[in-house]
């Protein structure tokens, strides 16, 4: 009696992995790193290319033929009507916070092949994809190496006004200007002022991105600031 119990009991939680199984692959967006989320994008006539920022980050820049809404947006339930269903949609945003909650929701409406690209538009343009905007970057690349050139050691972040990570390495880097700024140059490129200068470089797949120099050449690049501060410190002890 006891082993018939066991093995239904066995059987029943089975069913319900299963089912769990089921439930979240048809809730979650497929994330693509960007040059498959690329070649998805050239096999559309008219790809479906959704910008999740905010309104003034899109009017700023954006990949060539998207158009922008997101969850906040007053219009959304309209500008997701629209859509084909029977097409894919691309979704992106700086990161993945808001670009992963709008495709999830356009999975709910009933899309069945909904791709965010992993990296967001720091990827897209740090790649040097097709992107449009409406200014061109304050810094050149040749005063860029100029910077790197006639300075012994240089720290590079990369980000942009709106990402939230991006924000947080400020006061990181105020703590390592206060304890090495004689003898550091510290170099701040956001991506609404450099746009070319970031595609320039093709160093960048997320924000944010810090780069180490000493005489002229990467000690470190790091993909977010954990531990940042250790290793400065580290490259000046040696």
């Amino acid at each position: 009696m006891n082993l018939k119990r066991i093995l239904k009991n066995s059987i029943t939680a089975i069913v319900f992995l299963f089912a769990i199984a089921g439930f979240s692959q048809s809730h979650n967006a497929f994330t693509l790193q960007l040059e498959t989320f690329y070649a998805k994008i050239k096999e559309q006539k008219s790809p479906q290319i959704i910008d999740a920022r905010g309104t003034e980050e899109f009017l700023t820049n954006h990949i060539n033929g998207a158009i922008n809404f997101n969850l906040e947006s007053k219009s959304c339930a309209e500008n997701i009507a629209r859509l084909d269903k029977t097409k894919p949609v691309f979704v992106y945003s700086i990161r993945s916070g808001r670009s992963g909650q709008l495709a999830n929701e356009l999975l709910k409406n009933g899309f069945s092949e909904v791709y965010d690209l992993q990296g967001g538009i720091a990827a897209w343009m740090g790649a040097g994809k097709p992107f449009y905007s409406n200014s061109k970057s304050k810094l050149t690349l040749t005063e860029y190496n100029k910077i790197i050139a006639e300075n012994k050691t240089v720290l590079v972040d990369i980000g942009s006004h709106y990402c939230g990570a991006c924000k947080k390495v400020k006061s990181v880097l105020e703590t390592i200007n206060a304890e090495h700024g004689a003898y550091l140059k510290i170099l701040e490129i956001d991506l609404e002022d450099n746009p070319q200068l970031i595609a320039e470089l093709k160093i960048v797949k997320i924000f944010p991105t810090l780069i180490f120099y000493q005489n002229g050449k990467i000690v470190f690049k790091k993909e977010g600031f954990n531990n940042l501060k250790k290793e400065v410190d580290m490259a000046f002890a040696h």
